[in-house]
């Protein structure tokens, strides 16, 4: 199976004769699958298949590619900012790689709370709630998930949506596309190609306002595409404890340390980490969203470094582990952008921050 991964992978980025045989090869698969997206497409913008309105802007934070491109630390940046304009924010998410319960009713949606694990709702909820300290909820349904945060927290002003670009059933009021060095790649969709909708994409208009559903692109790695808004990424300087001890990067020095990563580019968090002068004696590098219950770790490579997300998992069983944060910059022109786009888009009933 993961040579037919990697062999996919290869495909849809490369320029090889052999690779460009094998896409072709599934173009076929790739029309069928073109044609049922438009579809169901098609049937939610006509109104036949109906998308449920929230009382509150939703902006939905997602990809068109297979595969990690670095959604989540720009939500968090995106829920800090709004924070720090006055907006009250909520956060959904689907809640990938939790664990279900075959008990719960359907639809299976749940709060991330203070005792939550990331078995329960997922690494990158827990992750969002602890470093945003904002109400998050996770379900498969984000309309049903969004409307229990609300009744649960009926201050919340504006729901961002983790991921959820093709999840048509909600409503939404702004995208946000994210990219990452790939652009497009072939430009195919699937399997042939990395894409899970045509792109460009046509206009969208939300169901009841009628107005065209802005989106903006955003690139967190590559050359920026035309268009595009350029997000900034890098590792802190310091990296912090379970019980919030923080101990600056370059404090290491020369003394070699371990670092782990289970994240969608695991290799990015490791050159990072050495760009700051840190010594790497071993890493591991761990699917995305990988289960780290009994996860073994060396004393003898040193101190453990990894990333926030691996730590909500691994704290749990090694609080000793080293979590270095990663800082992303929004542009600046996006984010007014934005700003300005959530102000037209509240409902009547409800007022914008600063009293607007």
């Amino acid at each position: 199976m993961n040579a037919v991964r990697h062999a996919l992978m290869q495909a849809w980025v490369g320029q090889r004769a052999r690779d460009r045989v094998l896409a072709a090869c599934l173009w076929p698969i790739s029309a069928v699958f073109g044609a049922l997206v438009w579809l169901r497409r098609s049937l939610y913008q006509l109104g036949v298949l109906k998308q449920r309105v929230l009382p509150v802007p939703v902006l939905v934070v997602g990809n068109v590619l297979v595969g990690g491109v670095g959604k989540t630390p720009i939500v968090m940046a995106l829920v800090q900012h709004l924070t720090q304009q006055g907006w009250r924010v909520g956060v959904l998410s689907r809640g990938y790689g939790r664990q279900r319960d075959a008990q719960a009713p359907q639809p299976d949606i749940r709060p991330v709370l203070a005792s939550s694990t990331a078995e329960d709702v997922g690494d990158e909820p827990l992750l969002i709630a602890r470093s945003c300290r904002v109400p998050v909820w996770v379900g498969s349904d984000r309309a049903s998930a969004g409307m229990a945060l609300l009744k649960q927290h009926p201050d919340v002003q504006v729901l961002v949506c983790d991921d959820g670009l093709q999840h048509w059933p909600l409503a939404r009021d702004i995208e946000l596309c994210v990219f990452d060095e790939r652009g497009v790649g072939n430009g195919h969709l699937l399997p042939a190609g990395p894409l899970r909708e045509p792109w460009p994409r046509s206009a969208w208009r939300h169901p009841t306002i009628g107005n065209e559903v802005p989106t903006w692109v955003v690139q967190t790695a590559g050359q920026t595409a035309p268009g595009a808004f350029a997000v900034q990424r890098a590792l802190a300087s310091f990296a912090r404890q379970a019980d919030g001890t923080q101990r600056n990067l370059q404090s290491w020095g020369n003394t070699p340390v371990q670092a782990l990563a289970g994240i969608a580019k695991p290799e990015v968090f490791f050159n990072m980490l050495r760009a700051h002068g840190v010594q790497l004696a071993h890493t591991q590098a761990l699917p995305d969203h990988a289960d780290v219950r009994g996860l073994t770790l060396n004393p003898a490579w040193g101190d453990v470094l990894c990333t926030e997300k691996d730590a909500v998992k691994l704290w749990a069983q090694h609080p000793q582990a080293w979590a270095v944060p990663l800082l992303t910059e929004l542009p600046e022109p996006l984010l007014h952008a934005i700003d300005l786009a959530l102000k037209a888009a509240q409902r009547p009933k409800l007022s914008s921050p600063h009293g607007h």
